[in-house]
């Protein structure tokens, strides 16, 4: 009979490509208008985990929560994936850039989600690792000058655009700093534009892989970090030399499978369950069915159970508990 591990320890082996109880299981979510105040995202969080129990904790804040204090504006819309809409864009012109300067990310809108790292890793800490959500500068970039127009920026003002990258980038990591000052266990690093139907690679190297590694060197000392590629397209050959314990990506929708991943990273990878098709519009046999499938395309081993991205804030809950029961299942 295999010795029960705590959540910590399983991951450990987990990553160390050790043999481990069961595979690690994580689903996270946002939470809206809970996300605007740090205590209202940290209770909202705690009893999402205390609910379903899984391996670690990915504390998922509003996607504005870093650009607030450069003068991004957001309202709630009722977005079934809990995201909040931009409403105001404080980036007009190329010129705007060169207005952003360093935050200070104990005060503001940063200095909210230190205060709610704070609740989280006292109250769950070691027991359960606690991540905080870090977007990309090009990520935050977006959200300041909105999707269309970054993109015409990119190409167009490049010296201005690189101008405010460095400025976002010296400003996350100082965020970062503090946040590793809560015992916070690793972070979960969005990147948005290694995508195809985006960028060109090169241009993806320039304006975005560049500054992703200066903010990855940051949190080298940290054992948890998550890398996860967004959409579909994916340029997986460009982010798989990462430096990160794992990488996430919507493996069911967009190549490589998760067996083809674990074949070209060095670490663990997590997916395995869609959000929409089975989260939301499926059953529990069906969440059941991809959770399994999942685990025998990688042996189970170097894998954690999850979806590709946020689960939608109208999944149900018989099947988000049928996603943390399927790990139970493997003897």
């Amino acid at each position: 009979m295999k010795d029960i591990l705590n959540a910590r320890e399983r991951l450990e082996k987990c990553l160390s490509g050790e043999k481990t109880d069961r595979p690690p299981v994580a689903l996270w979510r946002h939470f809206p208008v809970d996300d605007q105040t740090p205590d209202g995202l940290a209770s909202a969080v705690a009893a999402f985990q205390n609910t379903y129990s899984f391996d670690f904790i990915k504390v998922t804040p509003a996607s504005s929560f870093a650009v607030k204090d450069w003068g991004c504006q957001d309202s709630w819309k009722g977005n079934p994936e809990g995201t909040r809409e931009i409403s105001y864009f404080p980036i007009k012109q190329a010129d705007d850039w060169a207005a952003l300067k360093p935050l200070e990310p104990k005060s503001g809108s940063l200095g909210g989600q230190i205060e709610c790292l704070k609740l989280l890793t006292r109250e769950f800490s070691p027991r359960i690792p606690v991540i905080q959500t870090i977007f990309s500068p090009l990520s935050q970039a977006k959200n300041l000058v909105g999707k269309e127009n970054l993109l015409v920026h990119l190409r167009t003002y490049p010296d201005a655009l690189h101008s405010a990258l460095r400025t976002i980038t010296r400003t996350t990591i100082d965020f970062i700093q503090e946040c590793k000052r809560t015992g916070i266990d690793g972070i979960f690093y969005a990147v948005q534009h290694a995508n195809y139907g985006l960028l060109a690679v090169d241009e993806f190297n320039i304006f975005g892989k560049a500054y992703d590694l200066q903010i990855l060197a940051m949190v080298q000392d940290l054992w948890l970090n998550i890398g996860h590629i967004h959409g579909d397209h994916i340029m997986f050959d460009q982010v798989v030399d990462y430096p990160l314990q794992i990488l996430n990506w919507h493996d069911r929708h967009t190549p490589p499978s998760l067996a083809e991943g674990l074949q070209k990273f060095g670490g663990a990878v997590c997916g395995g369950v869609r959000q929409w098709e089975t989260l939301v519009l499926g059953d529990q046999a069906m969440v059941q069915s991809e959770a399994l499938d999942a685990i025998r395309q990688t042996n189970g081993n170097r894998f954690i159970l999850g979806t590709g991205c946020v689960v939608p804030i109208t999944a149900p809950a018989g099947n988000i508990a049928a996603a943390r029961r399927a790990v139970n299942q493997i003897q």
